[in-house]
């Protein structure tokens, strides 16, 4: 790996004023060109408007969402160095594979992309309606109403509940079990007979 000697390196003052013209240093002489660089022209409308113009493709998984599906060929067939096939079934198994797996793609997705695009499109809102004018509305009613809901069940947990599990707890405490080395041989002898 070659390094870049700081030589190399231009230093560019940024300039955040609307000058339309713009001072940049000369790069260092390695990098110069012989020829003279033509003056930046200004962009051109187009003639006519009405004609359409190429249109870049579409990023169609712009989050990454199917990264994993890019197969190649490569991923799928491989031959060794040594026992190959001859150059033209190698050449056509390649083809064949890739056309097969597009065509197949495009027909499986003419057949279910739509039906299962229209599904859920309808599943994401139903749940979109549900979430805007059911659970929000209950979680906020719940937040509104739970502070008095809070001191009436602390109330009645006082009231009856409470006082039942003290006295519970109360008869609990006079139990003690106590064991012996008695009862440990005559568990033995049990096991053993």
């Amino acid at each position: 790996m070659m390094m870049v000697s700081d030589d190399c390196l231009v230093e560019c003052k940024i300039d955040d004023s609307d000058e339309e013209q713009m001072n940049t240093p000369p790069p260092p002489p390695e990098f110069a060109s012989k020829a003279s660089t033509p003056a930046p022209k200004t962009p051109t409308p187009p003639a006519n408007p009405s004609t359409p113009s190429p249109t870049r493709p579409v990023n169609r998984d712009p989050h990454g969402i199917n990264k994993h599906l890019k197969v190649e060929v490569s991923d799928v067939l491989a031959e060794p160095a040594a026992p190959h096939s001859m150059d033209t079934v190698w050449t056509h198994s390649l083809v064949g594979f890739e056309r097969t797996r597009i065509w197949t793609y495009r027909c499986l997705s003419l057949l279910f992309a739509v039906p299962l695009a229209f599904l859920c499109g309808f599943f994401l809102a139903l749940l979109a309606c549900l979430r805007v004018w059911f659970l929000v509305p209950c979680l906020q009613l719940s937040n509104t109403f739970l502070p008095c809901l809070r001191s009436v069940f602390m109330c009645a947990v006082n009231v009856f509940i409470s006082p039942f599990c003290m006295s519970l707890a109360l008869c609990c405490t006079q139990i003690s079990i106590s064991l012996s080395n008695k009862d440990l041989d005559h568990k033995r002898d049990k096991d053993t007979v």
